[in-house]
């Protein structure tokens, strides 16, 4: 959790400096590509994570991956390289997006399913959301079979959990109480 609120303070400090910069936008371009690049390679995912890799060639390995991005995102890299912080890359690449999102009037509705939405899920999956929130949103499906069924919604700050996993754990309960 610590390292949650770390991420989003870099993220926060990193769209203040390109907002002041005009940049937002290409900066934002930047950590859509860090985060897609680290999604998809575990190798890269254990560079940042290995404490036995030193700080110099993470930051020297970042920078020939990410070549050709903004000042603004290599000053990103090099602190967080100089606090050793490197395993937030990701982190703050996420919560970048979705800071710059939500000051643009947008927001991201994160929804976790055992298997990837289908079209017509997501079509009833944004119709719920402007249904509870107003607001248009963008979706971002997570794949995670340990939930087993159902989905759990994240928008914002509010999450609905419609887990299987979730139902079992709540009749666990019920039953251990009485």
């Amino acid at each position: 959790m610590a390292g949650e609120r770390a991420a989003i303070r870099y993220a926060k400090a990193v769209l203040s400096l390109a907002t002041d910069q005009n940049t937002a936008d290409v900066v934002n371009n930047d950590m859509q590509l860090i985060n897609n690049t680290v999604a998809q390679s575990k190798d890269l995912k254990d560079m940042l994570y290995s404490p036995v890799i030193g700080s110099s060639v993470k930051k020297s390995a970042l920078l020939e991956i990410f070549k050709g991005i903004n000042p603004v995102t290599v000053n990103l890299i090099d602190t967080l390289v100089a606090n050793k912080r490197t395993d937030l890359l990701p982190q703050v690449a996420s919560k970048f997006i979705t800071l710059l999102e939500a000051q643009k009037g947008n927001q991201i509705a994160t929804v976790t399913t055992a298997v990837p939405l289908t079209d017509a899920l997501e079509t009833k999956v944004l119709a719920k959301v402007k249904e509870l929130t107003g607001k248009e949103a963008a979706i971002k499906n997570i794949v995670d079979e340990s939930i087993l069924g159902g989905f759990i919604l994240r928008v914002g700050d509010t999450q609905y959990n419609a887990s299987i996993a979730n139902q079992l754990s709540k009749l666990k309960r019920e039953f251990t109480v009485n």
